[in-house]
Protein backbone atom coordinates (compact mmCIF):
# COMPACT_ATOMS: atom_id res chain seq x y z
CA UNK A 1 0.00 0.00 0.00
CA UNK A 2 1.22 3.53 -1.02
CA UNK A 3 0.66 6.02 2.19
CA UNK A 4 0.67 9.67 1.98
CA UNK A 5 1.27 11.00 5.25
CA UNK A 6 1.32 14.76 6.47
CA UNK A 7 3.45 14.94 9.05
CA UNK A 8 3.34 17.97 11.82
CA UNK A 9 5.62 17.72 14.40
CA UNK A 10 5.01 20.87 16.18
CA UNK A 11 6.47 22.41 19.04
CA UNK A 12 8.83 21.14 22.10
CA UNK A 13 9.18 17.42 22.19
CA UNK A 14 7.16 17.29 19.43
CA UNK A 15 9.69 16.96 16.57
CA UNK A 16 12.06 14.53 19.24
CA UNK A 17 9.16 11.80 19.35
CA UNK A 18 7.92 12.21 15.72
CA UNK A 19 11.40 11.39 14.38
CA UNK A 20 10.87 8.15 16.47
CA UNK A 21 6.98 7.58 14.84
CA UNK A 22 8.29 8.23 11.41
CA UNK A 23 11.70 5.91 12.04
CA UNK A 24 9.47 2.95 13.72
CA UNK A 25 7.01 3.17 11.06
CA UNK A 26 9.28 3.47 8.13
CA UNK A 27 10.41 -0.32 9.45
CA UNK A 28 6.88 -1.32 9.20
CA UNK A 29 6.42 -0.26 6.29
CA UNK A 30 9.54 -2.25 4.99
CA UNK A 31 8.70 -5.26 6.76
CA UNK A 32 5.09 -5.51 5.25
CA UNK A 33 6.03 -4.03 1.73
CA UNK A 34 4.02 -0.75 1.79
CA UNK A 35 5.90 2.59 0.71
CA UNK A 36 5.28 6.06 3.06
CA UNK A 37 5.62 9.41 1.73
CA UNK A 38 6.22 11.78 4.44
CA UNK A 39 5.00 15.95 4.12
CA UNK A 40 6.50 17.73 6.50
CA UNK A 41 4.15 21.14 7.02
CA UNK A 42 4.19 23.54 10.08
CA UNK A 43 2.25 24.49 13.07
CA UNK A 44 1.50 25.84 16.25
CA UNK A 45 4.63 28.12 17.85
CA UNK A 46 6.47 27.03 15.11
CA UNK A 47 4.18 28.48 12.50
CA UNK A 48 3.86 31.53 14.60
CA UNK A 49 7.27 32.06 14.30
CA UNK A 50 7.76 31.34 10.71
CA UNK A 51 4.72 33.09 9.37
CA UNK A 52 2.89 34.26 12.09
CA UNK A 53 0.07 31.34 12.00
CA UNK A 54 -0.24 28.98 13.94
CA UNK A 55 -1.99 26.96 11.19
CA UNK A 56 -0.85 28.13 7.51
CA UNK A 57 -3.08 27.78 4.85
CA UNK A 58 0.24 25.58 3.25
CA UNK A 59 -0.38 23.38 6.17
CA UNK A 60 -3.99 22.95 5.43
CA UNK A 61 -3.55 22.06 2.04
CA UNK A 62 -1.32 19.32 2.91
CA UNK A 63 -3.03 18.24 5.27
CA UNK A 64 -6.54 17.62 3.41
CA UNK A 65 -4.84 15.72 0.53
CA UNK A 66 -2.96 13.22 2.83
CA UNK A 67 -4.32 10.21 3.66
CA UNK A 68 -3.59 11.11 7.32
CA UNK A 69 -1.77 13.32 9.74
CA UNK A 70 0.76 12.07 12.25
CA UNK A 71 1.13 15.10 14.65
CA UNK A 72 3.29 15.54 17.57
CA UNK A 73 2.43 18.59 19.84
CA UNK A 74 2.03 22.54 20.12
CA UNK A 75 3.06 24.78 22.83
CA UNK A 76 5.33 27.17 24.02
CA UNK A 77 6.22 29.46 27.42
CA UNK A 78 6.33 32.54 25.81
CA UNK A 79 2.80 32.43 24.79
CA UNK A 80 1.29 30.23 27.67
CA UNK A 81 2.92 33.02 30.39
CA UNK A 82 1.27 35.54 27.98
CA UNK A 83 -2.53 35.71 28.64
CA UNK A 84 -2.66 39.07 26.17
CA UNK A 85 -0.81 37.36 22.95
CA UNK A 86 -3.44 37.93 19.94
CA UNK A 87 -1.92 34.96 18.58
CA UNK A 88 -1.55 31.47 20.19
CA UNK A 89 -0.39 27.88 19.18
CA UNK A 90 -3.70 26.57 20.29
CA UNK A 91 -5.80 28.59 18.03
CA UNK A 92 -3.75 26.80 15.10
CA UNK A 93 -5.54 23.16 16.97
CA UNK A 94 -8.77 24.17 17.11
CA UNK A 95 -8.48 25.84 13.78
CA UNK A 96 -7.34 22.51 12.34
CA UNK A 97 -9.63 20.33 14.34
CA UNK A 98 -12.80 22.33 12.72
CA UNK A 99 -11.18 22.83 9.03
CA UNK A 100 -9.95 19.35 8.92
CA UNK A 101 -13.85 18.18 10.51
CA UNK A 102 -12.04 16.19 13.35
CA UNK A 103 -15.11 15.55 15.34
CA UNK A 104 -14.41 12.89 17.16
CA UNK A 105 -11.28 11.92 19.36
CA UNK A 106 -10.44 8.74 20.14
CA UNK A 107 -8.97 7.84 23.57
CA UNK A 108 -8.00 4.53 24.66
CA UNK A 109 -6.41 3.73 28.27
CA UNK A 110 -5.05 0.47 29.10
CA UNK A 111 -2.12 -0.79 31.32
CA UNK A 112 0.28 -2.63 30.20
CA UNK A 113 1.56 -6.21 32.74
CA UNK A 114 5.12 -4.46 33.32
CA UNK A 115 4.09 -1.24 34.65
CA UNK A 116 0.60 -1.85 36.61
CA UNK A 117 3.35 -1.01 40.13
CA UNK A 118 4.21 2.00 38.54
CA UNK A 119 0.76 3.67 38.07
CA UNK A 120 -0.22 6.15 40.90
CA UNK A 121 -3.24 3.81 41.87
CA UNK A 122 -3.13 0.43 43.44
CA UNK A 123 -2.64 -2.23 41.04
CA UNK A 124 -5.64 -3.78 42.22
CA UNK A 125 -7.48 -1.26 41.20
CA UNK A 126 -6.31 -0.93 37.59
CA UNK A 127 -5.46 -4.20 36.94
CA UNK A 128 -7.93 -5.28 33.43
CA UNK A 129 -8.62 -1.63 32.62
CA UNK A 130 -9.31 -1.22 28.96
CA UNK A 131 -11.44 1.55 28.21
CA UNK A 132 -11.80 4.00 25.25
CA UNK A 133 -13.10 7.66 25.43
CA UNK A 134 -14.55 9.49 21.77
CA UNK A 135 -14.87 13.27 22.90
CA UNK A 136 -16.80 15.50 20.62
CA UNK A 137 -13.81 18.21 19.31
CA UNK A 138 -15.31 20.72 17.15
CA UNK A 139 -18.50 22.43 19.49
CA UNK A 140 -19.22 22.99 22.62
CA UNK A 141 -17.38 25.57 24.81
CA UNK A 142 -14.10 26.09 23.10
CA UNK A 143 -15.75 26.93 19.86
CA UNK A 144 -18.37 28.93 21.44
CA UNK A 145 -18.91 33.03 21.66
CA UNK A 146 -16.73 34.01 24.10
CA UNK A 147 -15.54 37.52 24.89
CA UNK A 148 -14.89 40.49 27.59
CA UNK A 149 -17.56 43.26 28.51
CA UNK A 150 -17.68 45.69 31.09
CA UNK A 151 -14.55 47.21 30.49
CA UNK A 152 -12.78 44.11 30.94
CA UNK A 153 -14.66 43.01 34.22
CA UNK A 154 -16.44 40.34 32.96
CA UNK A 155 -15.80 37.23 30.89
CA UNK A 156 -18.19 34.92 29.06
CA UNK A 157 -17.63 31.53 27.44
CA UNK A 158 -20.78 29.94 25.68
CA UNK A 159 -21.32 26.43 25.36
CA UNK A 160 -23.71 25.61 22.34
CA UNK A 161 -24.41 21.89 20.91
CA UNK A 162 -26.01 21.20 18.09
CA UNK A 163 -28.66 17.77 18.06
CA UNK A 164 -26.78 16.63 15.07
CA UNK A 165 -23.25 17.79 16.73
CA UNK A 166 -24.09 15.01 19.46
CA UNK A 167 -25.77 11.81 17.36
CA UNK A 168 -22.64 11.81 14.91
CA UNK A 169 -20.47 11.39 18.01
CA UNK A 170 -22.75 8.85 19.67
CA UNK A 171 -23.15 7.15 16.78
CA UNK A 172 -19.46 6.29 16.89
CA UNK A 173 -19.77 5.55 20.59
CA UNK A 174 -22.57 3.05 19.42
CA UNK A 175 -20.85 1.54 16.86
CA UNK A 176 -17.23 1.40 18.81
CA UNK A 177 -19.38 -0.64 22.09
CA UNK A 178 -21.12 -3.16 19.42
CA UNK A 179 -17.20 -4.48 18.38
CA UNK A 180 -16.35 -4.00 22.16
CA UNK A 181 -18.16 -5.24 25.40
CA UNK A 182 -21.72 -3.83 24.63
CA UNK A 183 -21.54 -1.09 27.56
CA UNK A 184 -21.58 2.42 26.54
CA UNK A 185 -21.48 5.29 29.24
CA UNK A 186 -22.87 9.13 28.26
CA UNK A 187 -20.60 11.46 30.41
CA UNK A 188 -22.38 14.74 30.95
CA UNK A 189 -24.11 17.51 33.50
CA UNK A 190 -27.41 17.31 33.02
CA UNK A 191 -28.74 18.22 36.47
CA UNK A 192 -27.54 21.74 35.64
CA UNK A 193 -26.95 22.33 31.72
CA UNK A 194 -29.13 22.52 28.90
CA UNK A 195 -26.40 21.26 26.70
CA UNK A 196 -25.84 17.92 28.90
CA UNK A 197 -29.89 17.85 28.46
CA UNK A 198 -29.53 17.87 24.75
CA UNK A 199 -26.65 14.95 25.13
CA UNK A 200 -28.92 12.99 27.12
CA UNK A 201 -32.43 12.81 25.02
CA UNK A 202 -30.17 12.39 21.77
CA UNK A 203 -28.21 9.52 23.29
CA UNK A 204 -31.48 7.96 24.42
CA UNK A 205 -33.46 8.30 21.65
CA UNK A 206 -30.72 6.48 19.68
CA UNK A 207 -30.53 3.41 21.92
CA UNK A 208 -33.44 1.65 20.08
CA UNK A 209 -31.38 1.52 17.13
CA UNK A 210 -28.62 0.00 19.54
CA UNK A 211 -30.68 -2.55 21.42
CA UNK A 212 -27.54 -5.06 22.21
CA UNK A 213 -25.70 -1.86 24.41
CA UNK A 214 -26.42 -1.35 27.78
CA UNK A 215 -26.16 2.41 28.16
CA UNK A 216 -25.99 4.10 31.31
CA UNK A 217 -25.66 7.93 32.09
CA UNK A 218 -23.07 9.65 34.94
CA UNK A 219 -22.40 13.02 36.00
CA UNK A 220 -19.03 14.11 34.98
CA UNK A 221 -18.34 14.63 38.61
CA UNK A 222 -19.20 10.96 39.21
CA UNK A 223 -17.67 9.52 36.24
CA UNK A 224 -14.14 11.66 37.44
CA UNK A 225 -14.38 9.89 41.00
CA UNK A 226 -15.14 6.98 39.31
CA UNK A 227 -12.19 6.44 37.09
CA UNK A 228 -9.56 6.39 39.99
CA UNK A 229 -11.73 4.47 42.10
CA UNK A 230 -12.80 1.33 40.02
CA UNK A 231 -11.41 2.37 36.27
CA UNK A 232 -11.68 -0.94 35.16
CA UNK A 233 -15.40 -0.70 35.65
CA UNK A 234 -15.63 1.64 32.32
CA UNK A 235 -15.75 0.39 28.26
CA UNK A 236 -16.53 2.95 25.63
CA UNK A 237 -16.95 6.43 27.23
CA UNK A 238 -18.73 9.85 25.03
CA UNK A 239 -18.85 13.46 26.38
CA UNK A 240 -18.53 16.81 24.99
CA UNK A 241 -15.48 18.74 24.21
CA UNK A 242 -14.56 20.55 27.93
CA UNK A 243 -15.33 17.68 29.99
CA UNK A 244 -13.72 14.91 27.52
CA UNK A 245 -10.18 16.94 27.94
CA UNK A 246 -10.46 16.70 31.68
CA UNK A 247 -11.69 13.41 31.90
CA UNK A 248 -9.11 12.00 29.37
CA UNK A 249 -5.96 13.69 31.19
CA UNK A 250 -7.08 12.18 34.06
CA UNK A 251 -7.21 8.62 32.83
CA UNK A 252 -4.25 8.82 31.05
CA UNK A 253 -2.22 8.55 34.21
CA UNK A 254 -3.59 5.30 35.34
CA UNK A 255 -0.97 3.78 32.84
CA UNK A 256 1.81 5.14 34.64
CA UNK A 257 2.79 7.57 32.26
CA UNK A 258 1.03 10.59 30.07
CA UNK A 259 4.04 9.57 27.64
CA UNK A 260 2.50 5.98 27.10
CA UNK A 261 -1.24 7.06 25.77
CA UNK A 262 -2.16 7.28 22.32
CA UNK A 263 -5.17 9.04 20.53
CA UNK A 264 -7.06 9.66 17.33
CA UNK A 265 -9.41 12.64 15.67
CA UNK A 266 -11.84 11.06 13.17
CA UNK A 267 -12.92 12.99 10.91
CA UNK A 268 -14.83 12.09 7.31
CA UNK A 269 -12.33 12.57 5.22
CA UNK A 270 -9.22 12.56 6.80
CA UNK A 271 -8.16 11.73 10.62
CA UNK A 272 -5.27 12.50 12.62
CA UNK A 273 -3.19 10.75 14.53
CA UNK A 274 -1.14 12.17 18.01
CA UNK A 275 0.00 10.98 21.32
CA UNK A 276 -1.92 12.84 24.37
CA UNK A 277 1.39 14.33 26.45
CA UNK A 278 2.01 18.28 25.62
CA UNK A 279 4.89 19.45 23.94
CA UNK A 280 7.28 19.42 27.24
CA UNK A 281 9.16 22.11 26.84
CA UNK A 282 11.24 22.03 29.12
CA UNK A 283 13.00 18.72 27.60
CA UNK A 284 13.19 20.11 24.61
CA UNK A 285 16.29 18.85 22.81
CA UNK A 286 17.56 16.85 25.86
CA UNK A 287 16.78 13.60 24.44
CA UNK A 288 15.03 12.44 27.70
CA UNK A 289 11.22 11.99 26.16
CA UNK A 290 9.37 9.20 26.09
CA UNK A 291 8.70 8.19 22.16
CA UNK A 292 6.19 5.20 22.85
CA UNK A 293 2.72 7.25 22.46
CA UNK A 294 3.74 8.80 19.40
CA UNK A 295 4.81 5.35 17.97
CA UNK A 296 1.58 3.64 19.55
CA UNK A 297 -0.17 6.78 17.99
CA UNK A 298 1.39 5.54 14.79
CA UNK A 299 0.43 1.81 15.18
CA UNK A 300 -3.23 3.49 15.18
CA UNK A 301 -2.95 4.99 12.13
CA UNK A 302 -1.99 1.90 10.75
CA UNK A 303 -4.54 -0.05 11.90
CA UNK A 304 -7.17 2.71 11.00
CA UNK A 305 -6.35 1.91 6.96
CA UNK A 306 -6.95 -1.96 7.88
CA UNK A 307 -3.44 -2.50 8.53
CA UNK A 308 -4.05 -4.83 12.02
CA UNK A 309 -0.67 -6.53 11.80
CA UNK A 310 1.59 -3.43 11.32
CA UNK A 311 -0.05 -2.05 14.30
CA UNK A 312 0.13 -5.29 16.08
CA UNK A 313 3.84 -5.24 15.28
CA UNK A 314 4.35 -2.09 16.84
CA UNK A 315 2.79 -2.47 19.65
CA UNK A 316 4.44 -5.61 20.14
CA UNK A 317 7.64 -3.68 20.01
CA UNK A 318 6.59 -1.45 22.61
CA UNK A 319 5.38 -4.20 25.12
CA UNK A 320 9.05 -5.89 24.55
CA UNK A 321 10.64 -2.83 25.30
CA UNK A 322 8.47 -1.90 28.94
CA UNK A 323 9.47 -5.33 29.69
CA UNK A 324 13.03 -4.90 28.50
CA UNK A 325 13.70 -2.08 30.58
CA UNK A 326 13.78 0.04 27.23
CA UNK A 327 12.54 2.89 28.34
CA UNK A 328 13.23 7.62 28.72
CA UNK A 329 13.49 8.16 32.73
CA UNK A 330 10.19 9.14 33.42
CA UNK A 331 9.74 4.98 33.24
CA UNK A 332 12.79 4.18 34.82
CA UNK A 333 12.15 4.10 38.12
CA UNK A 334 15.65 4.46 39.51
CA UNK A 335 17.38 1.91 36.85
CA UNK A 336 19.13 2.93 33.43
CA UNK A 337 17.03 5.07 31.57
CA UNK A 338 17.61 5.42 27.43
CA UNK A 339 17.37 8.28 25.49
CA UNK A 340 14.68 9.26 23.34
CA UNK A 341 16.63 8.35 19.84
CA UNK A 342 17.45 4.96 21.66
CA UNK A 343 13.67 3.95 22.18
CA UNK A 344 13.13 4.72 18.77
CA UNK A 345 16.23 2.70 17.10
CA UNK A 346 15.21 -0.47 19.72
CA UNK A 347 11.85 -0.26 18.57
CA UNK A 348 12.36 0.02 14.94
CA UNK A 349 14.66 -2.92 14.79
CA UNK A 350 12.38 -4.70 16.51
CA UNK A 351 9.18 -4.80 14.94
Amino acid sequence: MKLNIALLAGDGIGPEVIDQAVKVSDAVAQKFGHEITWKPALTGAAAIDAVGEPYPDATHEICKNADAVLFGAIGHPKYDNDPSAPVRPEQGLLKMRKALGLFANVRPTFTFPSLLDKSPLKRERIEGTDLVFLRELTGGIYFGEKGRKDNGDTAYDNCVYTREEVQRLAKKGFELAMTRSKKLCCVDKANVLETSRLWRETVQAMEKDYPEVEVSYEFVDAVAMRLVQWPNSYDVLITENLFGDILTDEASVISGSMGLMPSASMGAEVSLFEPIHGSYPQATGLNIANPMATVLSAAMMFENFGLMEEGKAMRDAVNKALEAGVVTEDLANGGKAYGTKEVGDWLAANV
